[in-house]
């Protein structure tokens, strides 16, 4: 089975919208949100690349701004064009986050790179990605680059007794002195370390903003944040936000965001 079978198996069946309306899925969502914020200006155009079913793209559109969105599952355009409301600047195409070469360069203002590098298994696929991004950002725009981190993912299966860490070391998919991963299409999902992304970064002509822990221990903490009330979740929100870009923070987290500038 190919890799985008794989993608499209997994996406038919799984609600990502669902997942981040829920208080410790909405943690990454408002994040992600307050850090585009700071940098949107009125009249800009975005482009989300791998746009999902629109969480995204439709919040930003139904703001004013105009949003184009590639996404490679149908099953997820579906539910994007369902979502879309008369008033929205916004269109999406089928398309792959490797070739963007039906859009130009330096068109865009915003670029959103949400979800693509979790299904990219090597370091030539996760620059191409990275380099389309970058080509298609006007000089000075922002692009948001979204990873998952591998550490509190296996925290994660120890804390809740889960035998799939010592399954993956025998397979070769974790090695057991450093506990870095190594991922395979079938598992779906890429798990990386900072000081992976960093290398990756190394080759760009981009300066980086912010790298933020997107989630920080959402995934942990969710059935605690979960059942929180609206006040102890605001107040675990501005917790949140006032260390999701500590040093010693920012790899306790289950994705993260790297946000730079070209």
């Amino acid at each position: 089975m190919n890799t985008n079978q794989y993608l499209v198996d997994y996406y038919n069946s799984y609600d990502e919208n669902g997942r981040l309306e829920t208080k410790h899925g909405a943690v990454e969502f408002l994040t992600t949100m307050r850090y585009i914020e700071k940098y949107i200006r009125e009249g800009d155009n975005v482009l989300e690349i791998g746009a999902g079913t629109g969480r995204y793209s439709h919040a930003l559109a139904r703001r004013g701004y105009n949003v184009d969105a590639v996404e490679l599952v149908e099953h997820n355009i579906e539910i994007f064009r369902q979502n879309t409301m008369p008033d929205e600047k916004i269109t999406v195409t089928q398309g792959n986050a490797l070739d963007l070469s039906a859009f130009p360069d330096n068109k865009y203002d915003i670029t959103l790179l949400l979800g693509p590098l979790y299904h990219l298994y090597n370091d030539e696929d996760k620059r191409q990605a990275l380099k389309e991004a970058v080509r298609v950002t006007k000089q000075g725009g922002i692009i948001f680059a979204a990873y998952i981190i591998s550490d509190i993912c296996l925290i994660n299966y120890f804390a809740r007794g889960n035998l799939s860490v010592a399954e993956y070391i025998e397979n070769g998919l974790i090695d057991p002195v450093t506990f870095a991963v190594s991922s395979e299409p079938k598992e779906l999902f890429e798990l990386v370390r900072k000081e992976d992304i960093d290398k990756l970064m190394s080759v760009f002509p981009t300066t980086r903003l912010h790298y933020v822990a997107v989630d920080g221990c959402a995934l942990l903490l969710r059935e605690a944040i979960d059942q929180m009330d609206n006040d102890t979740f605001e107040l675990y929100l501005k917790y949140h936000f006032a260390t999701c870009e500590r040093q010693d923070m920012v790899g306790v987290t289950n994705h993260s965001l790297d946000i730079f500038r070209k």
